[in-house]
């Protein structure tokens, strides 16, 4: 009994011995973080490697930590590459950026997916990549820096309409934008504007709240969005709070504008000259003196007593003012994230000009330690004044085409009423057009973990655009018979979204990876719309509804849609090597036929990481090499809420009320159906350099077409599914570190984009819809140029020349010319999309200093110029003329491409391959240098980082485009034209970010 009493305190003693020794050799680990700039990083996550062990870094970057020495500690934080370094007893860690796009967190729709193990495509871009560009919507802010994702805004008005192709063209007829999410939120994207010129609905985002852009490209990826992803999805993810101690961030830019680009118009000597000269050759020169006479108001015309600019006029040097803040911070239970915007840009067209307002609160509290519950909300003002359509006389740019010998304004001040045109600075001074555009989102969600592997969200979300607009015209407005008009609408619409979904996400064995998403979505549309107009006011002072002597005119309507969905998704990885993703989604919508209400739409996607395989596990060159494809069905529900209904309108008679037969229903209407495939590999070498290359394929069937009906019927047309179209092409993206070193580095991003769209089908047996100058023709491009060939000029006699391009008995164009435009036949001539698109970014950083910039490039379309054949005619009109003019063909054997000036003679003036114009550009996107003051410098401010910078949009565009810019588009819906459009500005900043 004494020797086990012995036995068991020794063995006490040495359990204890056995402690101490443990405790002893797990000391605190003391640490800061920093970037490679020299800045410290709060909020990063210190994790020691196989244990439940865990710190993150306060607001100094410091950390401490319970560990043995020589122990492995894991390091992360967002948007940085993971390290993993062994414990000593003070560490000093700078983490390093993620430039390689590999090493990237993308987000996915309901979750987020590494995109080393990822078999999608999907474009990203974060918040250093769009922050500090001075634009006044998010999506030019994206341009140049996304493979396969082309964005073009309309013009240079402040409140152009953007258009996104992702990957060309999905529709002719329905939809063509993709959808944008945001924080699980589908954005209300509708063009409310009742002036011919669209807004854009995302004005209303401001770039400061904004973490992350992932674009869904393919199938794979967008078919979780089912019969709304056909044309790509935009994922737009909001910052949120960290913990660790609260910072406080100031962004001050303060900026000015010019167009890129003005043209080279007559001045009144050459104006003169050339309309003289016009009038001899046309045999009607008195009446060409007699209407300059008139058009110059007395003064004297011959000897060009007055010269009017009318260019200079209607544009003018623009400001850009923005200024926004950020709190964030939080704890182990409750994180935040508050920021405000103010945005103030006075565009470059005259009275053009944008005011914002936007504020968000993110926040999130753990209630317990499996259950977390969250709220985003957001609100903006957006105050825009405008201008009218390009397709107005009273838009500023159709100014050019009065007569420079007409004075602007008369003696007095007031604008001259007597030009050839209406002059818009009547409207300048009598009439506005205000629009105010205030969204409201919010998301209040709830987050449960039944188990470490399984969790359930449930979401619901509310998005709310409400947008008035106001119209005065006051007495001597143009065109005015009323002495006064006013016009109101105001438009509400809302999206209600609840979301529930399932999350399991387990490794088994170290080798098999589950990820799998089930749930359902209701998603409910309602838009209410309202307007009046009054007329007959007192005077200029009363310009609200209720001045008018009689409210005449007035409209309202009021729709909604539902959206009922199930989808599911299962992501499966065998040895982190090979990658297996299955999804889909089960839609519902009121706004097709009943016998086609619900639709599925499948993909599945396959990946290989061959770089994890034996023979090529331990390579230093190729370091990482991934094969993958997909397949996958989507859908285009951007058709409208009644097509599939037979509609009657309102017909009123003699005070009586009545109906009419309106349109004919179709219970088989559906929704347009995408088949889209994708193959590409994503490879690596020695860890710097990336590349990542795809072919993909998009076949679009089932497009929605008016196909005629017999009068008989009663109605005109009826909506079908019928046509197909496809688009295919190639992505490539590679990222290099050209440099690394302690105070030096060189990085870039460079991207290259082909695309074809061609029209497969067509309705009544493929016959050809003509649109204006375009054509869908079976085999061609979608909406290709359809105009006669312009041949140039007779030398003999100045007369224009046209090729008859009719056909020859053995199906060959006859390439003989003529100067009779009537026996030319139009053919197939051009294409409005590009067919090549390429950016390249470069990120440079020396000691403090960091230079940013990209260029982006277009190659393969054409623009015509629709005001040509008032501009450019050699003074068939009396619109002034571009400079090009003064070429003209004067005498037998001028060699020109110019014809003679004869004044309404018709001389080349009719829609021809004349005005059309390749529109080929490279362009200096962006530019950005910044300094960061030394930490020394600031050490006694309170500031944790100051920095200056410089920034500027479109510097300088390389082309041969004869137009403002090859960007410019007229913005009035019709496709690949230009009239009288604006160019896109040319802006440079200074600005100032505060860190404290």
């Amino acid at each position: 009994m004494k020797n086990d009493l012995n036995f068991k305190r020794f063995a006490t003693l040495l359990l204890i011995l056995f402690i101490q020794i443990t405790i002893a050799q797990e000391v605190k680990i003391t640490g800061q973080i920093f970037d490679k700039a020299g800045l410290p990083i709060p909020g990063a996550n210190i994790v020691l490697k196989g244990t439940q062990v865990v710190a993150q870094t306060s607001f100094d970057g410091e950390f401490t930590i319970s560990a043995k020495e020589g122990q492995t500690l894991t390091v992360s934080y967002v948007g940085m590459k993971t390290l993993e370094i062994p414990a000593s007893k003070s560490m000093k860690i700078t983490l390093q950026g993620i430039s390689n796009e590999l090493d990237a967190v993308v987000v996915v729709g309901y979750g987020t997916q590494s995109k080393k193990n990822s078999t999608d495509n999907i474009a990203r871009v974060t918040a250093k990549d769009i922050q500090q560009v001075p634009v006044a919507n998010v999506q030019n802010a994206l341009v140049g820096k996304l493979a396969g994702v082309q964005i073009t805004q309309t013009n240079g008005k402040v409140d152009g309409g953007i258009n996104i192709r992702v990957r060309g063209a999905a529709s002719i007829s329905a939809g063509t934008q993709p959808l944008y999410v945001l924080d699980g939120i589908p954005l209300i994207t509708d063009d409310e504007s009742s002036n011919g010129a669209p807004t854009n609905p995302l004005l209303t985002l401001s770039t400061n709240e904004i973490e992350s852009i992932d674009v869904l490209k393919d199938a794979s990826s967008a078919a979780i969005y089912g019969a709304r992803g056909a044309n790509g999805v935009v994922l737009i993810t909001t910052k949120k709070g960290k913990e660790g101690k609260g910072t406080f961030s100031i962004n001050l830019s303060q900026g000015v504008s010019e167009p890129t680009h003005k043209k080279k118009w007559l001045n009144a000597k050459q104006y003169v000259e050339l309309l003289l000269e016009a009038g001899r050759n046309a045999n009607d020169l008195q009446s060409v003196e007699e209407e300059l006479e008139n058009l110059s108001q007395g003064s004297d015309w011959r000897n060009g007593q007055t010269y009017t600019d009318w260019q200079d006029i209607a544009f003018q040097t623009g400001h850009t003012t923005d200024a926004d803040f950020s709190l964030s911070g939080g704890d182990q239970k409750t994180k935040y994230f508050i920021s405000g915007a103010y945005n103030n840009t006075v565009g470059i067209i005259d009275s053009n000009d944008l005011k914002r307002i936007t504020a968000r609160t993110n926040l999130s509290h753990k209630v317990f330690d499996n259950f977390t519950v969250g709220m985003n909300l957001s609100f903006s003002r957006s105050l825009i004044n405008r201008v009218q359509d390009d397709n107005s006389f009273t838009t500023p740019l159709q100014s050019v085409a009065q007569a420079p010998i007409s004075p602007a304004r008369l003696a007095d001040g007031s604008a001259n009423p007597n030009t050839e045109y209406s002059n818009y600075l009547l409207a300048k001074d009598n009439t506005f057009w205000k629009t105010i555009m205030r969204r409201l989102t919010g998301k209040v969600y709830g987050e449960y973990k039944f188990l470490p592997s399984l969790k359930f969200n449930s979401d619901f979300s509310y998005d709310l655009l409400s947008q008035t607009e106001d119209n005065w015209e006051g007495k001597n407005a143009p065109f005015m018979a009323t002495d006064g008009a006013v016009f109101a609408s105001s438009v509400n619409t809302e999206n209600y979204i609840s979301s529930n979904y399932f999350t399991f996400d387990k490794t088994v064995a170290e080798k098999h990876s589950f990820n799998a998403v089930v749930g359902m979505e209701y998603n409910k549309y309602h838009r209410r719309y309202q307007d009046v107009t009054s007329i007959y006011f007192p005077n200029d002072n009363f310009n609200t509804i209720d001045g008018g002597a009689e409210v005449n005119e007035g409209h309202g309507s009021e729709t909604d849609y539902v959206f009922v969905s199930q989808f599911g998704r299962l992501n499966y990885a065998f040895n982190n090597k090979y990658l297996f993703k299955a999804s889909i989604r089960r839609d519902g919508s009121s706004r097709f036929g009943k016998n086609n209400r619900f639709g599925y739409f499948p993909a599945l996607s396959a990946g290989w990481i061959v770089s994890q395989e034996n023979f090529l596990k331990d390579n230093s060159v190729l370091t990482y090499l991934k094969l993958k494809g997909s397949w996958g069905k989507l859908g285009n529900a951007e058709i409208g809420n009644f097509a599939s209904r037979q509609l009657y309108r309102t017909n009123p008679y003699n005070v009586k009320s009545g109906l009419t037969f309106d349109q004919t229903g179709n219970d088989n209407l559906t929704w347009e159906k995408s088949t889209q495939i994708d193959f590409g590999f994503e490879t690596r070498f020695w860890d710097r350099i990336t590349l990542e290359a795809d072919y993909y394929q998009k076949d679009t069937n089932g497009l929605l077409f008016e196909v005629p009906l017999p009068i008989s019927s009663g109605a005109a047309s009826i909506n079908k599914n019928i046509g197909a179209i496809r688009s295919s092409g190639f992505e490539f993206t590679l990222n290099t570190k050209n440099i690394e070193k302690e105070n030096f580095t060189w990085n870039t991003s460079f991207n290259l984009t082909t695309n074809q769209s061609k029209v497969k089908s067509l309705p009544n047996n493929n016959s050809d819809i003509v649109l204006g100058n375009t054509i869908n023709r079976s085999g061609a491009n979608i909406s290709s140029f359809y105009l006669v060939e312009y041949a140039g000029v007779n030398s003999e006699n100045g007369d224009a020349l046209f090729f008859k391009n009719t056909v020859n008995p053995d199906g060959t164009l006859n390439k003989e010319m003529t100067s009779n435009y009537a026996e030319a036949r139009r053919v197939i001539v051009g294409n409005p999309f590009p067919t090549l698109m390429s950016g390249m970014t470069n990120t440079i950083t020396y000691k403090s200093f960091d230079f940013t910039f990209t260029f982006q490039g277009e190659w393969g379309a054409s623009i015509y110029n629709d005001a040509g054949s008032y501009q450019s005619t050699a003074a068939d009109v009396y619109d002034n003329q571009t400079a090009d003019q003064l070429n003209r063909w004067q005498k037998p054997g001028d060699v020109t491409d110019v014809p003679q000036a004869r004044f309404g003679g018709k001389n080349g003036t009719q829609k021809s391959t004349r005005y059309l114009d390749k529109s080929d550009f490279v362009r200096l996107r962006n530019l950005t240098l910044g300094y960061t003051l030394p930490k020394q410098a600031i050490k006694d401010t309170g500031l944790s980082s100051l920095r200056l910078y410089f920034t500027g949009v479109n510097l300088l565009t390389f082309t041969n485009y004869k137009g403002f810019d090859p960007e410019a588009r007229r913005d009035d819906k019709v496709i690949g034209e230009d009239f009288y459009s604006a160019p896109p500005a040319r802006t440079m900043a200074l600005g100032v970010n505060i860190n404290f």
